[in-house]
């Protein structure tokens, strides 16, 4: 294990580096920032898309309908056994009054609702209004509520939960390719940076070598310096992001809310709780390995 002088030094030689190679610094902070940034915007889209998909899967929900004849104890019982399913989120008893009572709200005038008086066309309407977590488990759930007993029919939105379902998995597959791509194309331009960066002090290297330095102690400053710079190149862009969705949101919901009322956004919390922990582990991962194999190769070269 490094001494604790060691580390202290390598963490001060590691800040002078900076300092000294500030053209190299500031184009691998720019470069990360850069990177980043678009990652971020990229983030926004894709988990308010993912989160808007997922708010109209929850309200796509399954109806079913009972046998005449069904006693209120049954009713209970198909409720219990169907909330133990792990796929359901939701399941709401909807009585003869309460079907009727919608209805009417809905389909008929005041005047054509009176001429029933206090008859009930809905009086064997009572039923079950099911919501699943995952939209894709829904085939599934209702072949299980037809085999159950005292079930005379189950009624669902086949087409829109296939529909809702085949885009989510296309949304899912897109956005991972670019992801992939983004951060390959980060992971190239930042390594890059710091190989050019550090190439050009093969002298300062050979000169720690020559007076009988460890590997380690010549490539602990570098590793600090891209660690270093890791964090600067992802806390520089979480700002601004932070500030831009922050504002965008706002403007949205204020100017275009007539627009967009169907809608809800993700808050900004919850969208950069993980946002920073991945902005950091990106940036400082690519800083160290930047830095690190880039030494390695160095001293290999030197060794050999």
């Amino acid at each position: 294990m490094p001494k604790l002088s060691t580390i202290c030094y390598s963490t001060k030689q590691g800040f002078k580096n900076i300092r000294r190679n500030r053209m190299f610094s500031l184009a691998s902070i720019g470069t990360m920032t850069a990177c980043l940034f678009l990652f971020g915007i990229f983030y926004f889209v894709l988990s308010n898309l993912q989160f808007m998909i997922r708010s109209a899967e929850t309200s796509v929900g399954i109806t079913v309908f009972f046998e005449e004849g069904i006693t209120e104890e049954e009713i209970a019982q198909l409720g219990a056994t169907i909330r133990t399913r792990t796929e359901v989120e939701s399941c709401r008893y909807v009585s003869p009054e309460e079907a009727w009572e919608k209805c009417k709200e809905k389909f008929l005038s005041e005047e054509l609702a009176a001429t029933f008086k206090n008859d009930n066309p809905l009086e064997n309407s009572a039923s079950f209004e099911i919501y699943l977590d995952d939209i894709s488990k829904q085939e599934t759930m209702v072949k299980y509520l037809k085999s159950l007993p005292k079930i005379r029919s189950v009624n669902n939105s086949e087409e829109l939960a296939k529909s809702l379902n085949g885009f989510n998995r296309a949304v899912t597959y897109i956005s991972g390719a670019i992801i992939v791509i983004l951060l390959c194309v980060a992971a190239f331009l930042i390594s890059t940076t710091v190989t050019t960066g550090i190439s050009v002090r093969k002298e300062e290297i050979s000169i720690m070598k020559l007076i009988g330095a460890s590997d380690f102690f010549i490539r602990a400053p570098f590793v600090v310096e891209g660690l270093f710079i890791g964090a600067i190149g992802a806390a520089i862009p979480l700002s601004f992001l932070y500030l831009l969705y922050y504002k965008i949101i706002e403007m949205i919901t204020e100017k275009f809310n007539s627009t967009f009322q169907s809608f809800s956004f993700l808050s900004a919390g919850e969208i950069f709780h993980l946002l920073i922990p991945i902005s950091f582990g990106i940036g400082m991962g690519i800083g160290f390995l930047g830095s690190y194999f880039t030494v390695r190769r160095q001293l290999k070269k030197m060794n050999s």
